[in-house]
């Protein structure tokens, strides 16, 4: 295994066992509010400290970007990219459902990612060229050709309420073709299950790099596809990702088209 990855499975990992002493405590901890509906806690920042301290003592000079201490260093060919805990308000409520997401950028490239479920302890890893794996077994997404019988992954939009007209319209055409829709509420676990193929499909708005970074590389690995809502492929830099098997992917896309404008 690539000694990169192997680096962000072991933070992944420590991550994850700080994560699950505070399951029981959530009661005591401290929460402050970054914006309306966004919420840290402790636990976040101390899961982000472990996940940093293991990749500094073998890479001291490599950049990160993480979601609560933000931008660090400069090293213009390796970058962290780290969400510590992505389901913070499913946390923060004691619903199961969160995740710490590690993903490592070379030279502007995705190149390995790491996603790991500590409640259910599993992990889901990925390289470049190489494929994706939930605990060593191989991934792909589905081939369902069409909305037809397929489950759908999504998340509403609660930082961009602006464009919330416009996802209740996306919502309407997907509930109206698909065999279901879920908000489980952890976008980085909910890429993870569709390039696991357990969802055909996804689409939010308004996310961060450290949601999507470790996802988008498991899905593109797993055979699906990664993009924006009118279908145009590429990492999705305005945060609006859709995603899914190649023919789910069209589908939804043809879906959103005529309400973009």
């Amino acid at each position: 295994m690539n000694p990169l990855l192997n680096i962000a499975i072991s933070a992944a990992r420590r991550a994850g066992d700080i994560i699950i002493r505070h399951v029981g405590r959530i009661d005591r901890l401290t929460i402050k509010v970054k914006e309306r509906n966004d919420f840290a806690s402790q636990v976040d920042r101390l899961a982000e400290d472990e996940i940093i301290s293991t990749i500094r003592k073998a890479h001291p000079d490599h950049a990160i970007l993480a979601e609560e201490s933000g931008a660090q260093g400069s090293d213009d060919e390796f970058q962290w990219i780290i969400d510590p805990l992505d389901g913070t308000t499913n946390f923060l409520h004691g619903f199961p459902v969160f995740c710490v997401s590690i993903a490592l950028r070379h030279r502007g490239r995705l190149e390995h990612g790491v996603i790991y479920d500590p409640m259910r302890q599993e992990l889901f890893t990925s390289s470049r060229g190489e494929g994706a794996q939930v605990d060593g077994r191989r991934m792909r997404v589905t081939s369902l050709k069409t909305l037809e019988g397929a489950l759908i992954g999504t998340g509403f939009p609660f930082r961009e309420k602006h464009n919330l007209d416009l996802y209740l319209q996306m919502f309407e055409a997907v509930v109206r073709k698909a065999a279901g829709v879920r908000r489980p509420g952890s976008a980085a676990l909910d890429l993870a299950y569709v390039a696991a193929g357990r969802m055909d499909g996804f689409w939010e708005m308004g996310l961060k790099p450290w949601d999507m970074a470790a996802g988008v590389l498991m899905i593109q690995e797993c055979g699906g596809l990664v993009g924006h809502f009118d279908g145009s492929p590429g990492f999705p830099d305005d945060g609006n990702i859709l995603a899914g098997g190649e023919k789910i992917y069209q589908a939804l896309a043809e879906e959103f088209k005529p309400m973009l404008g």
